[in-house]
Parts: C-alpha cells; structure tokens; sequence
C-alpha cells in the first residue's frame, strides 16, 4: 500500500509537474534579458539605426512612437502594423487612422536587416518596434526605461480592428478613458501616454474641426494661427501639417500640458483632458512637475508593452516585417 501509494503521489506529482509546464509555456511572460545571450548587440544595434534615422528627422522620433502606440492598441504589441496587405487580409496600414500619416516603416525594414545580419531569424518585428520607439523618445529629450522583450511576430492584421481599436482625434474623455480601460490602463496612463504629443506633427484633416468650431475651449488667436495652414474646407490642405506642440515639437518635455492648461491643445483629444473632467488635475500635476511625467510616462509605456503580446509557440519570428514568413 505504501508503495502503491509513493507511485500515485509521484505519478500525480509528474502530472503536475507537465501541467505547471504547460501554463509556464502557455503564459510566457516578457523579460529585459531575453536576448542577452541569443542576441547580445540587440540594443546597441537598434539604437544606431534609430539615431541616424532621428538625426536626418526629428520628426521619425515621433512617427515610430506613434506606429508602436498604434500596434499595441490593436490586438497587442505584435507587429501587426508593419504587415502588407495580402490576398487573405487586408492589414492596418491603410485603416483611418493610419492611412497618409503612419510612417517609419523603411526605419524599422532598415533596423531589421541590421539585427538579421547580427542575429538571423531570433528577434522579432514586435521587439523591434518596441526598442526603436523607447529609443525615439530618450533620442528627443525623454526618459528611459527598461523594454521587456520576448514577443513574437502575428501572423495576420486587421484593417477593421484598426478602425475600431485606435482612438479617434475627435474622442471624448468618456471615450477615452473606456478603450483605455478596456486594455488595462488607468487614467494616469492615458494622461502620460497622451503626453506622447510632446513631439509630432499632425494632419490638417485630424485638426480642422477643432480650429473651426468657435468651441469655448480653443484659444481664439491659436485656432487663428492654425487655420492659416489647414483650410476650411475638406479637401483642400488635408496633408498640411502641424506641430502637436506649438512650442517645441521636436523635444520631449512637458510643453504639452502647458499647452493644454491655455486651450491649445491642437486636437480635441487632447483638450479634453483638460475640460472640467477627471483628468484636469493630472494635467497641472504634469504641467509643473516634468520629473513626474516622464516618470509615469516611461511607467505607462512598460504597461502597454505588455499588451497582449504573443510569446512561446504563438506568431513567429518574421525574416521580412512586412510580410510573414
């Protein structure tokens, strides 16, 4: 009996055992290091690239910061953006939101060979957008914070979820507090990420409504400023750009916030953070205390790296990222 009994606990321990293994590979968390070894010169490889695709334009900085946010909010930090359309999806690259404004995608072509060429077929697309836009941000003048490596590239992409998934220029707070909370990011978060909009550039479609609107919380003589580069009417100068930051747009800071506090935030998005709601005191905090914001923007980027990405068996390591494997 004793030793009937040894085998069942052995056996059940076994089976444990494979079980505990099962969830550990089904549930592989993101570490720092996962390439230390597979990998060494990941880091360093990436920040070339991204200093020389910064220092030719500033403004690369911010689009591979946007094109990150952008994956991350539609089905995870998985890649998905960077893929082509092909004959059995139809990808992101074209949904509204991305459509003539996401760009730096030969950026992260160039990134990618560069890290094949060191590391064939071990990092993938997802790290390396992901790498690329920590380095854009401290490159300009922002924080630093550890990335979490270990995703894996999908395998598909969706113009529809992109469509639906990615914030409007138009939200409300209400809105924006929902699809925020839906991924599992505060209000804090959003007000941080949102601050994003230090640096950038943005299409005269995003912004007219605003400029236009006689709205109550638009200054008068910056919606005057605007409208000189974005007609009234729909059509004509929807490619004209304007800086998110009218101040320093190719800086990281806290310009933004001050921004807001004026009533000049370019895009209703971004005003409504500081309309009278729940963000309202964020914004100040953040406004006169530029320690405060970068270190909860850096805290915010970590938490929506971790959105969803695809690890152990799921995706796979793309060789090209526009196209899977």
């Amino acid at each position: 009996m004793a030793d009937s009994g040894f085998r069942g606990v052995l056996i059940l321990s076994l089976g444990l055992g494979l079980f505990m293994l099962f969830l550990g590979t089904a549930s592989a968390q993101l570490s720092t290091g996962f390439y230390s070894s597979s990998c060494p010169n990941l880091l360093s490889t990436v920040k070339t690239s991204v200093r020389s695709a910064v220092s030719k334009e500033a403004r690369m900085g911010s689009s591979i910061l946007r094109l990150f946010f952008h994956d991350c909010f539609v089905n995870g930090c998985d890649g998905s953006i960077l893929l082509d359309d092909t004959s059995s999806f139809t990808g992101e690259k074209n949904a509204n939101p991305n459509r003539n404004s996401a760009r730096g995608f030969d950026v992260i072509d160039n990134i990618k060979t560069a890290v094949e060429n060191a590391c064939p077929g071990v990092v993938s697309c997802a790290d390396i957008l992901a790498i690329a836009a920590r380095d854009s941000v401290v490159l300009l003048g922002g924080p630093s914070w550890n990335v979490k490596l270990g995703r894996r590239d999908a395998t598909t992409a969706s113009q529809s979820q992109a469509n639906s998934d990615i914030p409007a220029p138009t939200s409300t707070l209400s809105q924006l507090t929902s699809r925020f909370s839906a991924l599992g990011l505060s209000n804090t978060d959003l007000v941080a990420l949102s601050g994003g909009h230090t640096i950038g550039q943005a299409r005269c479609t995003t912004f007219r409504g605003r400029i236009y609107s006689n709205a109550t919380n638009i200054d008068s003589t910056f919606a005057t400023t605007r409208q000189g580069n974005c007609p009234s009417a729909s059509g004509s100068g929807d490619d004209n750009l304007a800086p998110l930051d009218l101040q320093t747009p190719n800086s990281f800071d806290n310009n933004y916030f001050k921004n807001l506090l004026q009533n000049k935030g370019l895009l209703q998005s971004d005003q409504v953070l500081f309309n009278g709601g729940s963000t309202d005191s964020t914004v100040q905090n953040y406004a006169k205390a530029p320690a405060r914001f970068f270190s909860d923007f850096a805290a915010a980027m970590v938490r929506m790296s971790d959105i969803s990405p695809l690890t152990g068996s799921n995706g796979e390591i793309r060789k090209n990222c526009r196209k899977v494997n």
